[in-house]
């Protein structure tokens, strides 16, 4: 029996996967900090805010590394790192698709239309709501309520899906169910 009238889903770590193999191989090479830089809120949090473009992070986290020509090429490798979708997430959340509406809830940056092309997602959901195109980032309860808003139901009739717990207890508060997401298992609500 369904208790939810919609499904937000997470982009990143549930259903769109990177290759942290290639992230790190990159930082060994280069011998920079690239993940710890790269992902340092002072630097992530404006991209993921709209507030600069994908293109001014990647320029900070150069010069965060000193500026060189081999920090530039490691941010720029860093950047590209290879991502595909889990298609066995895809399977799961198109069949609660055909119950309920679907909407994608990233904290994501102003490239995000050009990788939703690239995975072939971009018609997959209902809608995308974008922090970059909002302004406001998870755990801010306001990027959910803009969510349960495009799904068209109050926010405690929605299902909230995130690898991050902090995501997952942000949605909690405002009344929502919380699948903390580590592996397809966890989907396990959604397909019944």
């Amino acid at each position: 029996m369904t208790t939810y009238d919609a499904v937000l889903s997470d982009l990143d770590g549930v259903l769109r996967i990177f290759d942290h193999a290639v992230q790190s191989d990159i930082e060994a090479r280069y011998g920079l900090p690239l993940i710890k830089t790269a992902f340092r809120p002072d630097l992530l949090l404006p991209a993921t805010l709209g507030q600069i473009t994908s293109r001014q992070w990647v320029e900070a986290v150069v010069a965060e590394l000193g500026g060189h020509d081999s920090a530039r090429q490691a941010v720029e490798e860093f950047a590209e790192v290879p991502f595909w979708v889990d298609e066995e997430v895809r399977a799961v959340l198109a069949k609660a698709q055909e119950r309920v509406p679907l909407i994608i809830v990233t904290n994501a940056m102003d490239n995000l239309d050009a990788h939703l092309d690239r995975l072939g997602l971009t018609y997959f959901a209902d809608a995308v709501v974008s922090s970059a195109k909002v302004g406001h980032a998870k755990p801010d309860s306001r990027i959910y309520q803009i969510a349960a808003e495009h799904a068209g139901v109050a926010p405690e009739r929605c299902l909230f899906i995130d690898d991050r717990l902090e995501n997952v207890e942000g949605a909690r508060a405002l009344g929502m169910t919380g699948i903390h997401y580590r592996g397809i298992e966890d989907l396990a609500p959604l397909t019944r």
